[in-house]
């Protein structure tokens, strides 16, 4: 029988694939690993960095590493953000029971055997920056900073980015969510490790924008250009 829990997450998962995470048994479990290695475990974290490289067709791994926490980023939030907006819960998305796998192409695997959530004795805000920001992304940017010397002000340009956007689709694919996370976004925005990251505005007519103050590196990939929401955007060239 599928818990409250799960079923939830299956509600969420419908908006998209970065919104998705298995809950429950599962038969096909290889190469699966918790959050906590990919943290922990430098040399884990340098192989995931290795394949994003791959993929992306550079040999920069510090451009690769960006990329995968960009990525990570974004699939955090975009559940925790999601669940909030859509069911008025937050998951537990606590690295240690949070397992990951890469995948050839599209967002990173995520699994969850067991879905809880959390409670709900605090604001929203603070359940999800919690579980987001303080549990996840703080010892993500610890690792990444760590190991490839990305700057820290790239990695909070990033979570923030990936925070706008989640909120982007979710907006354009849920638009009648029961709770409005545009509010919530603002609020998670003058939170570190996300204060000062850019410039958020939210139009009455539900229409957004956000320039952040940094940059991801993706332009230093062979025939990529800038972001829509790069600091480098209407420059001419670039540093």
């Amino acid at each position: 029988m599928v818990s409250a829990a799960a079923a939830r997450l299956m509600e969420v998962a419908a908006v998209g694939p970065y919104f998705a995470v298995v809950c429950g048994e599962r038969p096909d479990t290889e190469g699966f690993r918790p959050l906590t290695e990919l943290y922990g475990d430098g040399r884990a974290l340098e192989r995931y960095a290795e394949t994003v490289a791959r993929r992306l067709g550079t040999g920069q791994l510090r451009v690769a590493a960006s990329t995968l926490h960009l990525q990570a980023a974004s699939r955090l939030w975009s559940i925790a953000l999601a669940s909030a907006s859509l069911t008025g819960h937050v998951p537990d998305l606590d690295p240690a029971q949070l397992w990951w796998r890469p995948v050839r192409s599209g967002p990173v695997e995520l699994w969850l055997p067991t879905a809880r959530e959390l409670p709900q004795d605090a604001d929203m805000v603070t359940v999800v920056h919690d579980t987001v920001a303080v549990r996840n992304l703080r010892p993500l940017d610890d690792a990444v900073h760590g190991v490839f010397g990305v700057s820290r002000q790239v990695l909070r340009g990033n979570a923030a980015s990936a925070l706008v956007g989640a909120l982007r689709v979710l907006l354009a694919r849920a638009p009648d969510a029961p709770h409005s996370p545009v509010p919530l976004v603002h609020a998670l925005l003058d939170r570190e490790p996300l204060t000062g990251a850019g410039t958020f505005t939210a139009a009455p007519g539900g229409s957004i924008a956000f320039r952040r103050r940094s940059c991801c590196l993706y332009y230093r990939v062979p025939g990529a250009g800038t972001c829509g929401d790069c600091v480098l955007r209407d420059r001419r060239t670039h540093p």
